[in-house]
């Protein structure tokens, strides 16, 4: 999928349940989206799964400004903005890692929590800004596929080039079919990016921190290092990987993930999931009702629908309605869901399963009345 952002194309995947909570995904340098695939793979029966290509890497145009983390960030927040996201969890591998501290450093309301995967807080030293410079002249001077081999030895562990043949294609395919001008605008951004270490301690969201075991470009002492300064951060160290633990560790990768998505955003999941089996239940007790029932009820406005349109259809999307404004209330206003078990008790039930349209529709019309009353009491809220 494309959209338009920051008057460029920027490409993406888009996984998932509607109104379920959403994780983006923020590749590594010099890769792009698809090496998220197993984990939104892995995410996508529960969560709303987001992996983009950043300006200048896969299948994202690379602009015409010079790039900046500043920069990634404005277009990570444009694309949540153009998607209708308004708070997301981030997980961001590498450089990944450094466009998510600066986003939640400086939009901190926007997201609910962070995963760091094999990356740091500190900024580049005048040695490591050198090494970069060095590497723009290397590739004008030999090509990609020169730097993509210097690159693979130190993104990878030893054992994995004999045991992840797949993931290290993958790799190299990445890297190689990156142009020229975005590995220099890159290197560039990345020599220049500013230290966050210092803002680590004023994260007040959950945040897992991952590293491969052999890291050697953001070894487990630069993830220890934020650990100890995000407050009742959580530290995982994924064995068998170096600096792309997702791709050479993605059982243990994905296992820590999942269980540390689980439980933030365990409540809403179970609400979800509450209000799923509900409505499923809702829609097969109508149906049932409606088979002994005789002639067209009314329909959303209250009409009789022609042929091609039955009484179920119009159940299933009421109860389609239903659910969307629910899971709106409790992801974007959770401070009424309160309410929500005080509604008019017009759903049908095992005690009352003949439940007519006009039931549903008068349920459906209270919570849109709630909502509408309290958006507009709240205009600085509203979506």
């Amino acid at each position: 999928m494309n959209k338009i952002v920051n008057n460029l194309k920027i490409s993406y995947n888009d996984e998932g349940p509607d109104g379920a909570p959403v994780i983006v995904f923020i590749h590594g340098f010099p890769l792009n989206k698809s090496m998220w695939n197993k984990q939104v793979e892995a995410l996508k029966v529960n969560y709303h799964v987001i992996a983009y290509d950043i300006r200048g890497h896969g299948n994202s145009d690379i602009g015409e400004e010079d790039f900046t983390i500043d920069l990634f960030v404005n277009d990570l927040l444009h694309l949540m903005s153009a998607l209708k996201i308004e708070k997301a969890i981030l997980c961001g591998l590498s450089m990944g890692g450094y466009i998510a501290l600066n986003a939640i450093e400086n939009f901190p309301e926007r997201f609910e929590a962070l995963i760091l995967s094999d990356t740091n807080c500190i900024a580049d030293s005048p040695e490591a800004k050198e090494k970069r410079m060095s590497a723009i002249e290397n590739i004008k001077n030999n090509g990609v596929e020169k730097y993509a081999v210097e690159s693979m030895k130190n993104l990878f562990a030893p054992e994995s080039f004999k045991s992840k043949k797949e993931e290290i294609d993958a790799a190299w395919e990445m890297i190689v079919k990156t142009s020229t001008q975005s590995l220099y605008n890159t290197l560039h951004a990345l020599s220049e990016r500013k230290e966050t270490c210092n803002k680590l301690s004023q994260i007040k969201v959950p945040v897992l921190i991952m590293v491969g075991s052999e890291d050697s470009i953001t070894p487990p002492a630069s993830a220890s290092l934020m650990h100890e300064k995000i407050k009742g951060s959580f530290m995982q160290i994924i064995d068998h990987a170096g600096h792309l633990s997702n791709m050479e560790n993605p059982v243990g990768f994905n296992d820590q993930l999942k269980k540390f998505v689980d439980s933030v955003c365990d409540k809403q999941l179970n609400n979800i999931h509450k209000i799923n089996n509900q409505s499923e239940e809702n829609l097969a007790l109508n149906q049932e009702s409606f088979k002994f029932q005789s002639g067209n009820q009314p329909d959303l406005n209250g009409q009789n629908q022609g042929k091609g349109y039955s009484d179920m259809d119009a159940a299933a999307d009421l109860n389609a309605k239903i659910l969307k404004i629910t899971m709106t209330i409790m992801d974007q206003y959770p401070e009424l869901s309160k309410y929500l078990e005080e509604m008019p008790v017009t759903i049908p039930n095992k005690k009352n399963p003949d439940i007519t349209l006009n039931n549903l529709k008068t349920y459906y019309e209270s919570l849109s009345l709630m909502l509408n009353k309290y958006k507009s009491e709240h205009p600085a809220i509203g979506i």
